[in-house]
């Protein structure tokens, strides 16, 4: 089987998210010794370092792209084309993280979801587009971005990783996710 993943969020390292993936993805790979794993990556500033996934398998492939996140955001989240085999492959699972939710040719689909605080503190959550020209940079309102995201995966996805318990219990209340497609999936520590 081959098992796609997106690592995008590994640009931002020191945050949650980047924890998680990264704690995930190596555990992933070091317990699996069958399958095989295409990474995605896509950041227009950042560049993978591999010393962060410290990979050392013929099993793994990444796959890196320059695409700013708002890009993807408009082809995956607004209008829902270009499936993600056309960047990296056939694959038999995709599983996405944080911001984009790429459509899939044939691959089942998997997500990862944090929490829903776009939905309970919007408040708290970056809601609006921001755009410096001086150095090119649009920040997006990640709240309609989340969810224009949890609009498809509630649509697409074959299963919902939660990291908690309330958070299975938010994406039942909130989302309408039915009980069968979420699974607990708690953060690991690093040793």
């Amino acid at each position: 089987m081959i098992i796609g993943i997106d690592i995008s969020q590994l640009a931002y390292q020191g945050t949650g998210v980047a924890g998680y993936l990264e704690n995930l993805v190596k555990e992933l790979i070091r317990l699996d010794k069958k399958n095989k794993y295409i990474l995605f990556f896509s950041s227009f500033r950042n560049s993978l370092k591999a010393e962060i996934l410290n990979l050392k398998s013929n099993r793994v492939v990444i796959r890196q792209f320059k695409f700013p996140p708002t890009l993807l955001d408009f082809f995956w989240n607004r209008l829902h084309i270009l499936p993600i085999e056309s960047f990296i492959g056939d694959i038999d699972i995709f599983i996405t993280s944080d911001w984009t939710e790429p459509p899939t040719k044939k691959a089942k689909k998997a997500t990862i979801l944090y929490d829903l605080i776009i939905y309970k503190y919007p408040e708290e959550t970056h809601a609006k587009t921001e755009f410096n020209p001086f150095k090119f940079i649009i920040s997006p309102n990640i709240v309609k971005s989340q969810k224009r995201k949890l609009k498809w995966v509630k649509k697409e996805s074959d299963a919902v990783f939660c990291i908690s318990k309330s958070t299975i219990k938010d994406a039942r209340e909130i989302l309408g996710i039915e009980k069968a497609k979420l699974f607990t999936t708690y953060p690991g520590f690093n040793n």
